[in-house]
């Protein structure tokens, strides 16, 4: 077995890495690290969690320790998509450079531009930065990039997602032809393979795994949710995610929940906390100082769930993530690769689920054809209570009376069905009866009411009365002349 004392690293950089615990490097470590300490350029393709940052800080960090920085002027740069990952690698350098007299500087977003400046100014062996606030301070004239010896580009593939590369391209264009070129990434879209010919020269290429594949010590399920109704659809779909969480039970420790909108992050996390679970949202909209204080209470398991959207997905580092919940399908089928790689790192277990309503299949369908595997489909635990319909929203303490029709209708339409001429069909059967106990002939009125039977002295003359109910006082059915005589 390869041990880090094999790869040829400083001895002060050996002694850091075995005060942090680390005994044989991984395979995407002990591939990357000695053709990078001879200077060449590297190509390194591995799915995330496999120590692809110490693969450049280790050797960036023997390189660097002869030597001494000038002002403004960086001797290395590690270019990151998102201010987590940022952060993330300082704090690599930070540990393993701890014997080793280095200076770094942390350019992203969400600090003052003074204290950047200032750190600049002094001259810094190492610069970190995502690609906006590096141009940021060079076209503000605080920053020269023809000092620097070593570049790396990590999580290339992300930079893709998020529109960097037309960035990402000026940047090689600002530093020097002759600087050494590290460059990693979890997948290798055709725009990166382009990418790649057209600034690396010659490269050692380092493919660990295969392309998009996610680690097998990652158990993965998903559960194809259909809402009983549409107006519940949110509802329900929080609380079937409550219900994964607890179906897990003490195994899962801590998890990171990822949805695909900013404003969805928020809602889940609220939600969570009106149940009784510790949750903190972190996404792009926040700032800078909210954020790191969540990563710091997640990292310190001082917080259990950390909801998030993909902002957190590649920058995020904590060892111990037992579980992983996709309460939505990411659009990109490649963020999945990088969303369940946040549990199951450096050699450990770990559990991944998703939940995909209708509208997601599609997506799901690609993540599929990506990861080239089924991902096995899990009974939906909110069935076996007691069916979805019955579940109670999550935003009100009960269920909303149901509407009643009104009673107007029905009498409009009996009034109009009253109205129409009854047919043969309609007619209801009659039985004989004696000459003497027929019932008079219906009035033919618009209310269709019954006239009043004639009494035996009184004689049809055609002036029958129509449309009166049967307390039609009788003398009014009499004629004129009848009601002279009986006057």
């Amino acid at each position: 077995m390869t041990k880090f004392s094999d790869l040829k690293l400083g001895p002060k950089v050996l002694k850091a890495v075995d005060e942090a615990g680390y005994e044989s490097p991984t395979p995407i470590q002990a591939g990357a690290i000695p053709p990078a300490l001879e200077g060449r350029d590297v190509l390194g393709i591995a799915q995330t969690g496999t120590g692809k940052t110490a693969s450049f800080t280790l050797p960036m960090i023997s390189m660097l320790a002869r030597g001494r920085a000038r002002a403004r002027m960086p001797r290395s740069l590690v270019l990151c998509p998102t201010r987590e990952l940022a952060a993330q690698v300082a704090e690599n350098f930070d540990t393993y450079a701890k014997h080793v007299k280095l200076t770094k500087a942390l350019l992203i977003g969400g600090v003052s531009f003074k204290e950047q400046d200032a750190l600049i100014d002094r001259g810094v062996d190492v610069l970190i930065a995502t690609p906006g606030r590096l141009l940021d301070h060079f076209e503000r004239g605080k920053l020269l990039l023809t000092g620097v010896q070593i570049m790396v580009v990590d999580e290339a593939d992300r930079m893709l997602d998020m529109g960097f590369i037309p960035d990402i391209e000026r940047i090689f264009g600002l530093t020097p032809f002759t600087r050494q070129t590290l460059f990693f990434s979890a997948t290798m879209a055709p725009e990166i393979e382009r990418i790649t010919n057209t600034f690396l020269s010659a490269p050692e290429r380092i493919e660990v795994a295969r392309a998009a594949t996610t680690n097998d010590k990652i158990t993965q399920g998903v559960v194809m949710f259909k809402p009983t109704r549409k107006d519940r659809a949110s509802s329900e779909k929080r609380t079937l995610l409550r219900k994964l969480i607890d179906s897990e039970g003490d195994k899962c420790t801590n998890a990171i929940i990822f949805c695909n909108r900013k404003s969805d992050v928020d809602i889940v996390a609220k939600s969570l906390n009106k149940y009784g679970y510790d949750a903190a949202p972190i996404h792009g909209d926040l700032d800078q100082s909210k954020r790191m204080e969540t990563l710091d209470a997640f990292r310190s398991d001082k917080l259990r769930f950390l909801c998030a959207s993909d902002v957190a997905a590649r920058g995020l580092d904590v060892p111990n993530v037992s579980h992983v919940f996709n309460f939505d399908v990411p659009g990109n089928a490649e963020d999945y690769v990088h969303r369940i790689g946040r549990t199951g790192r450096a050699g450990r277990t770990g559990t991944a689920y998703m939940i995909c309503a209708p509208s997601d299949e599609r997506n799901f369908d690609d993540i599929e054809k990506l990861v080239q595997q089924e991902i096995p489909r899990l009974d939906n635990p909110l069935k076996k209570d007691k069916p979805v319909a019955e579940v109670k929203s999550d935003e009100t303490p009960s269920e909303k009376p149901k509407r009643t029709r009104s009673r107007r209708k029905p009498r409009e339409e009996q009034v109009e069905q009253a109205a129409e001429p009854v047919t043969d069909s309609q007619e209801p059967e009659k039985t004989e009866q004696p000459p003497q106990q027929q019932q008079p002939q219906r009035g033919g009125g618009a209310r269709g009411g019954r006239g009043k039977g004639k009494s035996g002295d009184q004689k049809d003359n055609g002036n029958r009365v129509v449309g009166m109910g049967d307390h039609m006082p009788g003398f009014i059915a009499m004629s004129f002349d009848e009601r002279r005589q009986a006057g």
